[in-house]
């Protein structure tokens, strides 16, 4: 991995000194703009709107535009200028219980490694933490700009959680929500039953992207000369206007699906296989 930043974590008297690094990465299939006829690359060319001429990158910098059409122009030595007490530093503002941070504020993940003059007070913040149950609220700035962060531990690393400002987040306004609609009491136990039929523990690893992988596949199947079979699309069922017999139907195909799951399981664990897990999701359902 790649250092993307270098500073200290400061909470009290206390400073850490720290390397950051992304702890996430997009494993997306990457495209290029082409020409159909034979695959000759785009470019493009940085001009002016105001004659046409092409701009090195030197004469690049960044502009506000005003409401009246103005462009306020700033260049690298007026960000420079500008006070930002965070930029190395990871300034610990409070600590706060992690469930009282809502997902919804979170926007990137960093781990934090210590530097060998920074590893003690970086395990006693880290014990800290995980005995108080806490998270740390942080300001730190990362690419020129001060964000908001939480600081807090996974699999015995900090992890640093950029996070959007309050303002920054949108107050939904959907005024269908507020129709007289009438949810009777069947249709909520209905849907309970639902929820607790397809019940179970979150492990992210039974989860694949699989419009990547047939998009992998294409890529090769291209590669190879040879055509791409789509898979079979699955047989239409009725459809069900009567919600709670959907709401059935739905309940009935998720303990359907549990039970052959559980009843499949000794013959993918041989004859020593998982019994006791066996029992326990027969014991859910």
């Amino acid at each position: 991995m790649r250092t993307i930043w270098k500073g200290t974590v400061s909470f009290g008297l206390v400073t850490i000194p720290v390397r950051l690094y992304s702890a996430t990465e997009e494993k997306d299939v990457a495209f290029h703009q082409v020409r159909r006829g034979d695959g000759s690359r785009i470019k493009y060319k940085r001009v002016a709107a105001a004659d046409g001429e092409e701009v090195p990158y030197s004469e690049i910098v960044k502009g506000y535009e005003l409401p009246t059409g103005e462009m306020v122009v700033l260049t690298d030595e007026d960000f420079a200028d500008l006070p930002l007490t965070s930029q190395k530093t990871v300034e610990v503002l409070t600590f706060v219980p992690l469930e009282q941070v809502d997902p919804i504020y979170f926007a990137k993940s960093y781990y934090l490694e210590p530097e060998q003059t920074g590893l003690k007070p970086y395990l006693l913040l880290r014990e800290a933490l995980e005995k108080a149950e806490r998270v740390a609220i942080v300001k730190v700035a990362l690419r020129q700009r001060e964000t908001l962060a939480c600081l807090r531990v996974r699999d015995g690393v900090l992890l640093l959680e950029t996070m959007l400002w309050p303002d920054e987040i949108r107050t939904p306004a959907f005024p269908i929500l507020d129709e007289d609609v009438t949810v009777r009491p069947q249709e909520v136990a209905m849907a309970e039953s639902l929820i607790e039929a397809l019940a179970g523990d979150f492990d992210p690893t039974q989860y694949r992207d699989e419009y990547r992988e047939a998009l992998r596949e294409l890529i090769e199947a291209r590669v190879q000369g040879r055509e791409v079979v789509a898979p079979a699309a699955p047989e239409g069922e009725a459809a069900v206007v009567d919600l709670m017999a959907a709401l059935r139907a739905s309940v009935d195909a998720a303990k359907k699906a549990r039970a052959d799951a559980a009843d499949a399981e000794p013959a993918a664990g041989g004859a020593d296989g998982p019994t006791g897990r066996k029992t326990r999701k027969r014991a859910s359902a």
